[in-house]
């Protein structure tokens, strides 16, 4: 059991880590605080280019007061060089007598040796306080650095009959204000939107983070288009517009797309990678390893139906967020997902989170075997 300090004090470290969102990405989002006779003597956050891990940043500001306090952490303490010495180390230096972090490192380099190498030296360790909410804050590193793969979030917009769409063509109507503007926080904290062909010849959407806050990377902008439809359309597409300067739209297409829509498309600032083509798209695996390999963490899936029925049926969904609107479209209009029945191969793991967002409901839901 913590007491009623240590919940306080931790959540002060997940506050600091969550201002790493967008400015941390590869690496984890971790704040710590150095806590001396119950006052915050040290704060820390890390931010990928400033390099400094958080608890190094907090021990610094205590100074001398560290000697004999408490260090929290939403993360545990890293204990191998990178590109910084180990944190455990610095931890030890400082004479920090109890460490208490929110979760075990899922980096297979840590993984628990941090915790284990303070207590040898004689620190008293605790992990998992405020652990679900330390979990959720690094949910697409803790995948990424396990699997090589980014964590990949569902997003969508339905009717209370589960469409998202009236009409396959064009766009409807259906997010409130709301609900549009927590779509744009869910897509500042991603690294990468995905969307396919059809979505972007329908509904012609800029897909960025539009929440004005600081970025270390744009957010990409990924595409599946395994002929290049996108080059063949006459009306222009806002897509487009950023592209060449920021570099931030990645097409995958299949090796049969011709080279003279390969060449339009690097004329307008796209980047183009091809993968293998599969039934009826693309190799949704190969899609998602490269993503990885590009120390892209995180993506926010918002396609059609098409697109999302092979996600889901291909196990590469990890979140459900659907954001259901208080209207009914009907049997002929787009459904969420178009897919064979899953026979509970994909089944919801815990509670399902509901919360109202302006008149609409928004419900998320973590996918497992």
């Amino acid at each position: 059991m913590y007491r009623l300090n240590d919940l306080d004090f931790m959540r002060e470290a997940l506050r600091l880590a969550a201002e790493g969102t967008a400015l941390a990405s590869p690496n984890p989002r971790v704040g710590a605080v150095v806590v001396r006779e119950g006052e915050i003597v040290g704060r820390g956050v890390h931010l990928y280019e400033r390099q400094t891990h958080a608890e190094v940043m907090a021990l610094a500001e205590a100074g001398e007061r560290a000697q004999g306090g408490t260090l929290y952490l939403n993360l545990e303490p890293c204990c191998h060089a990178g590109r910084t010495p180990p944190c455990t180390e610095a931890v030890i230096a400082a004479g920090i007598k109890r460490v208490v972090a929110g979760m075990i490192d899922p980096n297979p380099r840590v993984a628990g040796a941090g915790l284990q190498q303070l207590a040898a030296a004689g620190i008293a360790v605790e992990s998992g306080c405020l652990g679900r909410e330390a979990q959720r804050l690094n949910e697409g590193f803790a995948k990424w650095i396990r699997t090589g793969m980014p964590f990949v979030t569902l997003k969508a917009a339905t009717s209370l009959d589960g469409r998202i769409a009236a009409f396959s063509t064009r766009p409807t109507a259906i997010s409130s204000h709301p609900a549009r503007e927590r779509v744009q926080q869910m897509r500042h904290q991603c690294d990468a939107v995905l969307a396919g062909v059809g979505t972007v010849l329908a509904d012609n959407p800029l897909l960025t983070d539009r929440t004005k806050r600081p970025r270390r990377r744009p957010l990409l902008r990924v595409i599946l288009d395994a002929t290049l439809r996108v080059a063949a359309t006459e009306v222009p597409l806002q897509l487009f517009k950023t592209a060449r300067r920021n570099r931030d739209v990645l097409i995958f297409h299949a090796p049969t797309a011709s080279a003279e829509r390969r060449t339009a498309l690097d004329k307008a600032g796209a980047r183009l990678q091809e993968v293998a083509a599969a039934e009826h798209g693309l190799e949704l695996g190969a899609v998602l390893r490269h993503l990885g390999s590009e120390d892209i963490t995180s993506v926010l899936l918002e396609a059609g139906g098409r697109l999302n029925g092979a996600m889901l049926a291909g196990g590469w969904v990890d979140k459900l967020v659907l954001f259901q609107a208080p209207l009914l479209l009907g049997a002929n209009a787009v459904p969420l997902a178009e897919m064979p029945v899953m026979a509970g191969t994909r089944m919801v793991r815990g509670p399902l989170q509901c919360e109202s967002v302006g008149p609409d409901v928004m419900i998320e839901a973590y996918l497992g075997e």
